[in-house]
């Protein structure tokens, strides 16, 4: 099973920037445990454009879709036999990058 590990980062109480040595070595272990698929930061919410093509042009928008002080700092894509280890995992993910987690299987 996979899952969607979103990491979650709060504008009035961001995470600390002191944790990519913590969060490199927990990647390294997710890849030497078999559970590593991707993951990958993003730019911040000002970088966004959003894209609505349901009408007859499509409508580009900047910045986010939603105004929020929580916002996708990151994902992973992680391999796990059940929810109960990609929840540990997330446990350990908080702990090591100093932010909330959200994690979401695929259908």
């Amino acid at each position: 099973m996979q899952y969607l590990v979103s990491v979650i980062d709060d504008k009035t109480n961001p995470g600390r920037d002191d944790r990519e040595p913590l969060i490199s070595a927990f990647n390294e272990r997710l890849i030497a445990d078999g559970h590593w698929v991707f993951a990958g930061g993003l730019a911040d919410t000002d970088a966004a454009t959003v894209v609505d093509n349901r009408g007859d042009e499509p409508m580009l928008t900047d910045g986010p879709f939603v105004e929020s002080k929580e916002f996708l700092a990151g994902v992973w894509i992680w391999e796990a036999p059940d929810l109960d280890v990609a929840l540990a995992l997330a446990a350990e993910a908080s702990k090591v990058c100093a932010r909330k987690i959200e994690v979401r299987p695929f259908l």
